[in-house]
């Protein structure tokens, strides 16, 4: 398919089939694109947890609960259910991690070079230190990965379903996210939908052009 093709035929899945898995060479290649993601400075400030089986799955189950109960089979019926967390503080050790992997990958051509880099990212990790936000800088960063998620199963021919209802104080105590400094963002199942998929069978629908775009 081309792009557009991609594009208008993705959409956001309601049923699964239960019966079928995503290939481990596609669900690599899904994984790597939330890796390669982009972000601001190069800060990656996510981490993902991958449920591979019914009992992962069921763990993160436990967060759509009450108001969130429709969302349950999504994530119980998907092959694979991912939720995307994002970062509540970015520390200098983990800054000066990210300044030793990016030397490790060849980036810099000398050690000032490299001490540039990791001054500039770790300026801009200050002032959004100082402003108050680097939660909420951390989780657009986030959003960014989960954009680059959906394409990608919508170019490997995988149905998704982005979820933010969910509870999250569940799910932070479930995988222990406070502990680990994350705070969960978003849910993406995974997999091929099912007849009962009924989304899948209606058109897009989205604003016209004249309605979304200016040229200056």
């Amino acid at each position: 398919m081309t792009l557009l093709e991609t594009l208008t035929h993705r959409h956001t899945t309601k049923a699964y089939d239960k019966s079928r898995k995503i290939p481990a060479d596609i669900l690599s290649q899904l994984l790597e694109a939330l890796r390669y993601s982009p972000s601001s400075v190069n800060s990656q400030p996510w981490h993902f947890f991958v449920a591979e089986n019914d009992v992962g799955k069921a763990r993160i189950a436990k967060a759509t609960t009450g108001i969130f109960s429709f969302n349950a089979p999504r994530v119980l019926d998907a092959s694979h259910v991912i939720v995307l967390c994002a970062r509540n503080t970015l520390s200098p050790d983990y800054l000066e991690a990210l300044a030793k992997q990016e030397q490790a990958d060849g980036r810099f051509a000398t050690d000032e070079a490299r001490e540039l880099a990791h001054k500039s990212r770790s300026g801009f990790v200050k002032i959004h230190e100082e402003l108050g936000d680097v939660p909420t800088w951390a989780q657009k960063q986030t959003y960014i990965a989960q954009g680059f998620l959906l394409l990608s199963a919508a170019l490997l021919a995988v149905d998704a379903t982005p979820m933010e209802g969910f509870e999250a104080s569940i799910l932070e105590k479930e995988l222990g996210l406070k502990e680990k400094n994350l705070t969960p963002t978003v849910i993406v199942s995974l997999g091929y939908h099912s007849d009962a998929d009924f989304n899948a069978r209606l058109p897009k629908s989205r604003l016209p052009e004249q309605s979304v775009f200016t040229t200056l």
